[in-house]
C-alpha cells in the first residue's frame, strides 16, 4: 500500500476539496483507494450503518472511492461542545468530552489507537489518501500533532501541498510552511497545488518561477480555479461565501454559535426559486417564507443564547403569523418545552424551559443514539441518520411528522404542530419530493426542485471533480510514486 497525504497551508484552504478529488481520480484510474484522516475536528457528523458516528468530510471522501464509509477512516473525531471541551470519538464511539487544557495528556493513547488503524488499511487498499488538519508546521504543536506528518512517516508515504491564493500571499503560504517542514519530510514531497483561483489563469502561468528561489523541491504541480457548483462537502460545512445562496423566496437557517450539520442546508442550493440565508440577528427573519433550527453540538448553551438575544420573541412571533418553522435534531429539541442535562453531558449543563412550539420535553442521556433510517415521501425512499444524546417524551397528543423505517421496522417520527414541524433527521432535506413539500408548506410558489437526489447529485459531482482536478493538475509525480 502507498500513502497520499493532502497537507495545507493553514485551515480552510481546501484540502477536503483537494484530498476528495484526488480520490475520485484514482477511483476512476481503477485503483483501489480509500481516504482516511487520522485526527478530525468537525461538528459534521456522518452516522455509520454499524451505529457508530465519523466526520461527514471522510464519508464523502469514501464516496467518491466507491467504499461504503467505516469508522475506521477518521480513527479520532473531536466534536467541540464550547465551554467544556470536545466529544471525543475514538473508533466512531463517544469516549466523553474532555476539556482542551487535557486533551493532550490522551493524545499518545489515541495516536497508538490511530497508528493501529492505518495499519490496518496495508491490506485493503492500493493507495489510502490521509487527509491533514491546519497546517503541518504549527512549531508549538508539532511533536504532538498526528493528524500531519506523523501518519505520513508512519506508512512511509508522500505528500501533496495546498495553498489557498484566494485569501492573497500564497507564495508565503508555501514558502514559509516548506521552510518550516524538517529536512526529512522535505525529502517526502510530491508538489503544491495553488487552490481556488479567480479570474484569468493566463496571469499566474508560471508561479514556479517565483516559488523556487525560496522553496527548491516544492514544484507547484497546477492552480485550480474555483469551481462553486463543484462543491460536494467539507468538513467545516461550507465556506462564507454559501451562507447565502440562492434567489427567491428566503428560507432562514439561524446559524447559533454551535450550530451543527449545516450541510442539511446543502441540497437546497440546486433548486430555482428559491433563496437560503444563514441569519444571526432576529431581524433578519424578516420577509422569509420559512424558518429552520438547525442541529447543535451545546443545545443548552445555544438555548441560552437564543434566549439572550431576542430570538424566542422573534421564533414565536414569526410561528403566531403562519411562518413555516422547522426544528432538526437539537432545533427540534429547542422548540420544545423543557431540556434537561444537569450533568452537561451534550455541552452546558443545567435545566431549561425551551421555546414552547411543540409538546416534547427532552433529557440528555450517556448513551449517544446514532443510527440510519429510511425515510419516505410520495413514494421516494433515502437514507437519513440520527445523531444525539438528547431523548425526547412526548407531553400531550401531537401528529407525527412522518414514518421512517430502522433496524427494528416502521415507525412515527418527528412532531408537526400546524405551521411547526420538528424531526431528529439529518439528511432530511435530501429528497426533492420533499423539498417541494416544505416550498408547498411555506408557499414558496416559485420554487423548482432540482430532479436529483442530493446523494446522487454528490456522485454526479465527484466525477467532475476529478476532471477538474486531472485537467488542471500535473499528476505526472503522482503517476509515478503509485507505479501507474
Amino acid at each position: 500500500m502507498k500513502a497520499i497525504g493532502v497537507l495545507g497551508t493553514g485551515s480552510s484552504v481546501g484540502k477536503t476539496w483537494v484530498a476528495t478529488a484526488l480520490c475520485a481520480w484514482l477511483h476512476r484510474e481503477g485503483v483501489r483507494v480509500a481516504p482516511c484522516k487520522t485526527q478530525n475536528m468537525s461538528n459534521n457528523a456522518w452516522a455509520l450503518p454499524t451505529g457508530g458516528e465519523m466526520a461527514r468530510a471522510q464519508a464523502m471522501q469514501a464516496e467518491a472511492c466507491g467504499l461504503v464509509p467505516t469508522a475506521e477512516m477518521n480513527p479520532v473525531l473531536l466534536k467541540p461542545s464550547g465551554r467544556a471541551g470536545s466529544q471525543v470519538i475514538v473508533g466512531g464511539r463517544p469516549e466523553g468530552v474532555i476539556p482542551a487544557s487535557e486533551y493532550y495528556l490522551h493524545h499518545e493513547r489515541l495516536w497508538a489507537f490511530a497508528a493501529g488503524v492505518l495499519d490496518g488499511w496495508r491490506d485493503r487498499c492500493d493507495v489510502l489518501v490521509l487527509e491533514g488538519a491546519g497546517s503541518p508546521v504549527e512549531l508549538n504543536l508539532m511533536d504532538r500533532d498526528f493528524a500531519n506528518l506523523r501518519p505520513i512517516r508512519h506508512l512511509d508515504g508522500r505528500w501533496l501541498l495546498v495553498g489557498d491564493i484566494d485569501r492573497g500571499g500564497v507564495f508565503a503560504q508555501l514558502a514559509g510552511t516548506w521552510q518550516l517542514l524538517p529536512e526529512a519530510d522535505r525529502a517526502r514531497s510530491l508538489g503544491a497545488i495553488v487552490n481556488r483561483f479567480r479570474g484569468d489563469l493566463s496571469l499566474f502561468a508560471d508561479p514556479n518561477e517565483h516559488l523556487r528561489p525560496f522553496a527548491p523541491g516544492l514544484p507547484v504541480l497546477g492552480t485550480l480555479p474555483l469551481r462553486r457548483d463543484l462543491q460536494p462537502e467539507t468538513e467545516d460545512g461550507f465556506d462564507t461565501a454559501d451562507w447565502d445562496r440562492g434567489t427567491g423566496d428566503t428560507i432562514a437557517w439561524i446559524r447559533y454559535p454551535r450550530v451543527a450539520n449545516v450541510t442539511d442546508c446543502q441540497p437546497w442550493w440546486d433548486d430555482e426559486g428559491v433563496r437560503t440565508r444563514w441569519v444571526d440577528d432576529p431581524a433578519q427573519l424578516a420577509g422569509a417564507k420559512a424558518i429552520v433550527l438547525p442541529g447543535s453540538k451545546n443545545t443548552l448553551g445555544d438555548l441560552r443564547w437564543l434566549r439572550a438575544n431576542g430570538w424566542f420573541e422573534a421564533i414565536r412571533a414569526a410561528a403566531q403569523r403562519g411562518i413555516l418553522v422547522i426544528g432538526v435534531c437539537g432545533g427540534y429539541q429547542l422548540l420544545g418545552e423543557l431540556l434537561d442535562d444537569p450533568t452537561g453531558l451534550a455541552g452546558d449543563r443545567g435545566t431549561e424551559e425551551g421555546i414552547g412550539l411543540l409538546p416534547i420535553e427532552t433529557g440528555f442521556v450517556p448513551e449517544k443514539l446514532v443510527q440510519q433510517v429510511t425515510a419516505e415521501c410520495d413514494g421516494r425512499r433515502w437514507q437519513a441518520y440520527e445523531i444525539h444524546m438528547g431523548r425526547s417524551t412526548v407531553t400531550q397528543p401531537c401528529e407525527p411528522l412522518q414514518m421512517v423505517t430502522d433496524a427494528a421496522g416502521p415507525r412515527p417520527e418527528g412532531l408537526r404542530r400546524g405551521n411547526v414541524w420538528g424531526t431528529y433527521l439529518h439528511g432530511w432535506f435530501e429528497a426533492p419530493e420533499l423539498r417541494r413539500k416544505v416550498a408547498a408548506a411555506a408557499g414558496i410558489a416559485g420554487h423548482r426542485a432540482a430532479p436529483l437526489p442530493w446523494a446522487e447529485k454528490r456522485r454526479e459531482i465527484y466525477v467532475r471533480m476529478a476532471e477538474h482536478f486531472a485537467a488542471h493538475v500535473d499528476l505526472d509525480p503522482v503517476r509515478r510514486y503509485l507505479g501507474l
